[in-house]
């Protein structure tokens, strides 16, 4: 019996929360400049000898963005991913009227959860002495609460699905409802993640890796300086990114605008340690994304990398891309917008995706901030440096995002 072919995947709607605090044209244009919304970020309990370039949200207000109601029964994490689902629903044309479907769903990443309700109940209970914890703690800190909140807020009753598999989750929860429209398990996916990682344990605990990237009052805003000579490390971050995914026929039928078409996904494993990268597990997920969009290497005109800046991972992954693209190298535009927005961890994987989508829309390729002189060990592609590409003609893009553990997962955009 031959297989049902698979259906084809529309984006829709994007949204998101952002360090600059405006919509996601803004964002993007903000990006395409080079700006950074990476400073210097003390947590509040934390003492003075642990202070790190990091970036914040620093506008967000979540009973603004979701409701008081809303607000106070959920994590920060929760609140940043809401906010952008509904941004992203709002932006595909939907309003609430359209919810209650049994055929929408809800796929969702985060490496950390509620990681500040976790750290809250800790310093309550072992250095204020409460006798109590919040009877909230557990629904605001599990992991899947961001999913679930969103489903029961926009009223979708297909699979309310979570994943977290650290830096590589929200690329992996789209790329897994893009697989259930394909296979005609749901119609409508909104699909993303988020994370609010700036917590002091989770500060400490990277810092206590030696990854963090260096940086002081004058010099934070440029801390995260991806492929460049004498990089030091990666800046976290929080946000949160979604997108509207749709069965093509069912976008075309409602006269959705169509921003582009989610044609291929790649996902593997490096299955050589928790934390060095590997490049032929980055191959494996690039080529196959590559294949299943029905693409070869050459269609390919953009990469936003994963690019974290740090010293052994950067130089993996371009040697992962020179694999995959051969001759073609040398041309391919490749950029980490992470020296901008920072890495927001779970989130990072959905947030670089809107920007693919978007630059795959405005045909601008966004830079990577910061890079004067490529490390020579990053050199070998056509790394896009100062301000961002205008006025180029690309018809594919992909978004890297490679995890702790040895996930890959890459994603493959294309225009309409």
């Amino acid at each position: 019996m031959s297989k049902a072919p698979r259906r084809r995947v529309a984006v829709t709607g994007v949204g998101l929360v952002n360090p600059f605090g405006g919509d996601a044209d803004d964002f993007f244009a903000r990006i395409m400049r080079g700006e950074s919304a990476v400073g210097l970020y003390r947590h509040p309990s934390s003492p003075s000898d642990l202070v790190q370039p990091a970036v914040r949200c620093q506008s967000f207000s979540s009973e603004q963005a979701i409701g008081r109601a809303l607000s106070s029964v959920t994590d920060r994490y929760s609140q940043l991913g809401i906010a952008a689902a509904f941004s992203a629903w709002s932006d595909a044309g939907l309003s609430r009227t359209d919810s209650g479907s049994d055929s929408y769903g809800v796929s969702w990443g985060t490496g950390a959860g509620g990681a500040l309700t976790y750290e809250k109940g800790y310093t309550d209970f072992f250095e204020r002495g409460k006798r109590r914890m919040s009877p909230l703690s557990v629904v605001l800190a599990m992991n899947n609460a961001a999913a679930s909140n969103i489903a029961i807020a926009l009223g979708l009753g297909s699979a309310c699905l979570s994943y977290s598999v650290a830096c590589a989750s929200s690329a992996v929860s789209i790329g897994e409802a893009c697989r259930r429209i394909q296979t005609g398990e749901s119609a409508l996916v909104v699909a993303g993640g988020s994370e609010a990682p700036l917590t002091f344990s989770i500060m400490r605990a990277w810092d206590a890796m030696r990854v963090i990237a260096e940086g002081d009052e004058e010099t934070a805003f440029r801390a995260c300086r991806p492929f460049q000579i004498g990089r030091t490390g990666l800046v976290l971050g929080e946000g949160g990114a979604a997108m509207v995914l749709e069965e093509w026929d069912h976008a075309v039928a409602r006269g959705a605008r169509i921003y582009c078409e989610l044609a291929g996904y790649g996902q593997s494993c490096d299955r050589a340690h928790l934390v060095r990268p590997d490049a032929n597990g980055q191959v494996k997920a690039i080529d196959a994304a590559i294949r299943e969009a029905g693409l070869s290497p050459a269609d390919i005109g953009y990469v936003n990398a994963h690019g974290t800046a740090t010293r052994e991972g950067d130089p993996i992954e371009i040697d992962a891309l020179k694999t995959v693209f051969g001759d073609c190298a040398a041309r391919l535009p490749v950029s980490s917008t992470k020296s901008m927005h920072g890495h927001m961890l779970g989130a990072a994987g959905a947030m670089e995706a809107v920007i693919t989508v978007l630059a795959l829309a405005k045909q601008e390729i966004p830079p990577t901030a910061h890079l004067q002189e490529v490390s020579a060990d990053c050199q070998g592609v056509r790394h896009v440096m100062g301000a961002g590409l205008k006025g180029v003609t690309f018809h594919a893009a992909i978004s890297n995002s490679f995890a702790f553990g040895g996930s890959n997962a890459v994603l493959v955009f294309r225009t309409c």
